[in-house]
């Protein structure tokens, strides 16, 4: 009988076991899951409670601008990420040690502090890092009793709802430092000038102690408060106890950090902070900006234009760009950001202005890359129209024949029209699309005046237009942030790596405005004036850099002073000057030679391979398969009786052989007018061939022109044509109608009837013929 019972007691106790198990399991369960499912239900990021501020640093981390959150406070919210290791284990190590063990609220902590306020000692507070973003995030007093338990039990629920480091990360960035400095993000940046991510333990031990009293330790004088330095000791003293490894770093002389003031806030680079807080996103924005060489622009070109007041200059802007990674190193919107007269706040890096002849040296290389010229090609700088269009050079005068260097050098505008009237697929209007020319009109609106600046460009689109020749002839996209790489950028071919070393290799060779000789070590540079004295500039490449410069003013008010090579030549050379003597720039000239470029002898005179009566040579740079290359013919040597001085075909006693030089006809006629003029060459009666090339040819109107004849409105056509010496008279025919006669190089003009399809005809003395058809259209 005992042992049934004993059996019966043991099997009821197992049942009973059994089932408070389940019963304890189940509700275990069930709180698990509730848990669980709180975690995991959406909730509010945190991180939106609070506005924000904006920080934009340079390249190296320095501040440039933290502008103030929307409720005006100083609050730049980062990820826990971005905070230093030193100031988290900072702030635990002082704020809530056991952090990692509670479920939001330290009943041991909030003990000692009860009984340390009754006995009236030094009072010590008991919240954890959990009850003081509750505190700060539901905005409660907490100095009642029952505001107390409300922070406490906000706490817990912050703990149920999000992860640690989720609180402690927002933690961060709510914690007060002193007046309108809230997280360690903005407080890093405005007591130390630098992010959080760079923070040491020294560092992180004077703004760990802030929180607990910013009043009493940010003292007016100096922020070396008693309070300060009591509190940094005793955490140093903590920090020691768990890491003696840190003595060296925690020594007196180590914690001494002098802390910056809020009311001196950096306020660098205006035009570019605010240009990048428009059109970026994030808190955090990290240019590309160095501030040494934004710095070196700034007060070199403040200094300039005062220098140059006394002439009405009165504002300049300056960009400089890293060819390698296409950054914007440095940008300076105008001569003064604060100076309203000269409507200082308005970045002029942006704005839209004549480039002159800045976009010269892309002609050349189009011309180039299309067989049109080599280096050495013999241009004509003389009298010319295009249709309606007769351009002049700017000091009003002609060269005659000119290199293709030295024109572009000496930025002769004839030889540059005539190249782009050649140029096509792409032409210069095309180019400039390509390579994200905003804004443009038509080709048809601009017509051959898009050569000399007839349409307008920005300082940004200018610059990638001369990153394209240290690059290689590939366009690259500007990039203003640190963190884009080179990769991330657009990038595409626009011209041959041979075209964009030549055009280099000719603006190297530009004389220096203030030694008039090259730049050693070298720059490629070109200036440019817009009509009406509006807008100089200058541009190029030295180093790695590209530098584009303009000086004017914003509302385009002319000025007689504003000339590329006397105004903004000068302050080019000062830039680049400043940043070399401060060893801003101590790369060398980044280029190298193409492999498939050559060297090529041609005659000096005619740009041509050399004949035997060439008297000087010189070397040109030749694109095999492209560049254009024949015999010079300039230089012949004839056989002259002396006896009648006429030529002979036979040698005898009394024959001499002399060279000539066989001009055409319009060439003769320049060097006249200039005061030279050259000796008529004998018509050369021995070599037929001689003869033949000196081809009658019409100059104007030009091949593929279409003439816009205006509705009621005379304006006629004007018809030149070079000839060989020996022509005397030009006779001119429209449809086998004559027009009149010529001599040659002299201009005729013509008034067409009517619109439509012209075939023009001219004839020479000597039975020599040419023709062009011709398109004309009426506009209103």
């Amino acid at each position: 009988m005992i042992a049934l019972i004993k059996r019966l007691k043991l099997a009821l106790s197992v049942t009973f076991f059994k089932h408070n198990f389940k019963r304890t399991f189940s509700v275990a369960a069930c709180l698990l899951f509730c848990l669980v499912l709180l975690r995991l239900l959406p909730k509010a990021d945190l991180a939106q409670a609070f506005p924000s501020s904006r920080s934009v640093t340079d390249s190296h981390g320095a501040l440039l601008r933290l502008t103030l959150a929307s409720d005006a406070q100083y609050r730049l919210w980062i990820p826990i990420s971005q905070v230093a290791q030193p100031m988290q284990q900072a702030v635990l190590l002082y704020e809530d040690r056991w952090f990692y063990w509670h479920v939001g609220i330290n009943p041991f902590a909030l003990l000692r502090a009860a009984l340390a306020s009754s006995v009236g000692s030094r009072r010590i507070g008991g919240s954890t890092i959990t009850m003081q973003l509750a505190r700060r995030l539901y905005n409660i007093d907490s100095r009642s009793v029952t505001g107390k338990l409300r922070q406490a039990g906000l706490a817990i629920w912050l703990e149920l709802r999000y992860s640690k480091r989720d609180i402690l990360q927002a933690y961060l960035n709510v914690a007060p430092y002193g007046g309108n400095v809230v997280g360690v993000g903005a407080a890093s940046l405005v007591y130390l000038r630098k992010p959080a991510l760079n923070l040491n333990i020294s560092e992180a031990i004077n703004l760990a102690v802030i929180p607990q009293n910013p009043k009493k330790r940010l003292a007016e004088n100096g922020f070396e408060s008693a309070g300060l330095l009591a509190a940094r000791s005793r955490l140093a003293q903590c920090w020691l106890t768990k890491n003696p490894q840190d003595a060296g770093q925690l020594s007196a002389i180590a914690l001494k950090i002098p802390l910056n003031s809020r009311k001196n806030l950096p306020f660098a680079a205006p035009h570019l902070v605010e240009y990048l807080l428009q059109t970026q996103t994030g808190n955090q924005l990290q240019s590309a900006l160095d501030l040494p060489m934004q710095h070196t622009l700034e007060r070199v070109l403040v200094k300039y234009v005062q220098s140059r007041s006394d002439v009405g200059i009165n504002n300049a802007t300056a960009v400089l760009v890293d060819t390698t990674s296409m950054q914007v190193k440095a940008l300076v919107g105008s001569a003064n950001y604060h100076n309203a007269a000269i409507a200082g706040q308005v970045n002029g890096v942006l704005g839209k202005r004549s480039p002159g002849s800045t976009l010269k040296p892309f002609i050349y290389a189009l011309a180039l890359d299309q067989g049109l010229i080599h280096s050495a090609s013999i241009l004509k700088d003389a009298p010319s129209n295009f249709g309606v269009f007769t351009p002049e050079n700017f000091d009003g005068r002609f060269n005659g024949p000119i290199s293709a260097q030295d024109a572009l050098i000496r930025s002769r505008n004839i030889p540059a029209v005539s190249l782009a009237a050649k140029l096509s697929k792409p032409s210069l209007y095309d180019f400039l699309k390509l390579a994200h020319i905003q804004k443009l009109q038509t080709e048809k609106h601009y017509g051959l005046a898009l050569v000399l600046g007839g349409g307008e460009v920005t300082m940004e689109e200018l610059a990638t237009l001369y990153a394209i020749l240290p690059n290689h002839g590939i366009w690259r996209e500007l990039n203003y942030m640190q963190k884009n790489q080179l990769n991330d950028t657009q990038s595409f071919r626009l011209l041959s790596d041979e075209a964009s070393y030549i055009v280099l290799d000719m603006l190297r060779k530009t004389p220096r405005p203030d030694t008039f000789s090259q730049a050693r070590p070298p720059i490629a540079w070109k200036t440019g004036t817009s009509w009406g004295f509006r807008d100089a500039w200058t541009a190029g490449v030295f180093g790695r850099y590209v530098l584009v410069v303009w000086v004017g003013n914003f509302d385009g008010a002319s000025n007689p002073a504003l000339i590329g090579i006397e105004t903004a030549a000068p302050l080019f050379m000062r830039i680049v000057d400043a940043l070399r003597a401060q060893q801003l720039d101590a790369s060398a000239f980044v280029t190298s030679q193409p492999a498939n470029l050559q060297r090529v002898t041609v005659c000096a005179a005619s740009g041509d391979l050399p004949n035997k009566e060439c008297p000087v040579t010189t070397l040109a740079w030749f694109i095999p398969g492209k560049s254009p290359i024949k015999q010079s013919t300039l230089h012949r040597s004839v056989l002259i009786d002396s006896r009648t001085g006429l030529v002979v075909c036979q040698p005898n006693a009394f024959t001499k052989l002399q060279v000539f030089e066989y001009w055409s006809s319009d060439m003769q006629s320049l060097f006249k007018r200039a005061g030279m003029p050259l000796a008529k060459p004998p018509m050369d009666i021995c070599d037929n061939n001689a003869t033949a090339e000196q081809a009658l040819t019409i100059i104007t109107p030009m091949r593929g022109v279409t003439h816009l004849q205006r509705i009621n409105k005379q304006e006629p056509i004007l018809l030149r044509a070079e000839a060989n010496a020996q022509s005397s008279q030009l006779f001119w025919f429209a449809d086998n109608a004559l027009l009149g006669q010529t001599k040659p190089s002299e201009t005729l003009s013509w008034q067409p009837p009517h619109a439509g399809k012209y075939n023009l005809r001219v004839v020479d003395s000597n039975g020599n013929i040419d023709t062009r058809e011709i398109k004309v259209e009426s506009v209103q």
